[in-house]
């Protein structure tokens, strides 16, 4: 996992910040096996903008519920969390489940709010950015609405991980544009696996973030709970009511699985 020198530091965020992301390990939380940094969001943002965007590539998850449900169904797909050099929790809910059932809890960084004040309050609008996924309509929208000046954008077909070529060239991409930061948004577990490859090979730099639809937020194609609904851990319910065709199963039938994974989890530390 990614290091962090936690020394405080004078910042515009109003949070202290780390002086150097190659210092002290970073503090981190075990939940349903993985490691989550247990780090404020005032945090995360100084680490990653204290990253040098020379750095070797190195990539952020968010995960979610449906992510960690998804991960106890499909190990192997553990590698693409494991190799990041930060894993955020993305979920009031098992947050407060997991604290309900005795079990310790990371701080939560939702991915959406994450990549807002990234893009609001860390990224210069003359840098280059590197956007993987999203309708070419809405990427101009993006840029337009957030002063976005230097924008490379691949939107990879429908299915693109089952095409060797499609999917070479979706690395490819990342690859051969360099920036500070690069956005992953073409969804779970998809993203992950790019990313990964491009951690792999080697040959690409700066920061990777799988992000989901968090873009369209910005991009004003989607819209966000109000505040506090998302605080009440209740975004899920409102996105359910704006797309119930597509979210359904994930939130009725699939995300509703972390509580019986936390409640096993807190069974086998007691009886540890």
């Amino acid at each position: 996992m990614g290091s962090q020198n936690l020394t405080a530091t004078s910042s515009s965020f109003g949070f202290a910040l780390p002086s150097d992301p190659s210092g002290a390990a970073v503090p981190t939380v075990s939940l349903l096996g993985l490691d989550f940094a247990d780090l404020s969001m005032g945090a995360v943002l100084g680490w990653l903008a204290a990253r040098p965007a020379d750095a070797a590539f190195g990539y952020v998850v968010t995960p979610n519920a449906d992510h960690l449900v998804r991960l106890k169904r499909r190990p192997s797909l553990r590698h693409l969390y494991a190799d990041a050099i930060l894993r955020l929790l993305d979920s009031r809910v098992v947050a407060r489940v997991a604290k309900t059932a005795g079990l310790p809890a990371p701080a939560v960084v939702p991915g959406s709010d994450l990549t807002a004040h990234l893009v609001r309050e860390v990224m210069d609008p003359n840098e280059p950015v590197t956007i993987l996924g999203m309708e070419a309509e809405a990427v101009a929208m993006l840029s337009h609405r957030m002063g976005l000046r230097r924008v490379a954008h691949h939107n990879p077909p429908m299915g693109f991980e089952h095409d060797p070529a499609e999917f070479e060239r979706a690395v490819r991409f990342i690859e051969e544009n360099p920036a500070r930061f690069s956005f992953l948004a073409v969804g779970s577990p998809r993203q992950c696996q790019v990313a990964n490859a491009v951690s792999r090979r080697g040959k690409a730099r700066g920061t990777g973030l799988c992000i989901g639809a968090s873009l369209l937020f910005l991009s004003g194609h989607e819209k966000r709970a109000p505040r506090p609904v998302q605080q009440a851990g209740l975004e899920w319910a409102w996105r359910l009511v704006q797309d119930p065709r597509r979210l359904a199963r994930r939130y009725l039938v699939d995300s509703p699985a972390v509580l019986r994974l936390l409640r096993e989890e807190a069974r086998a530390r007691r009886l540890a």
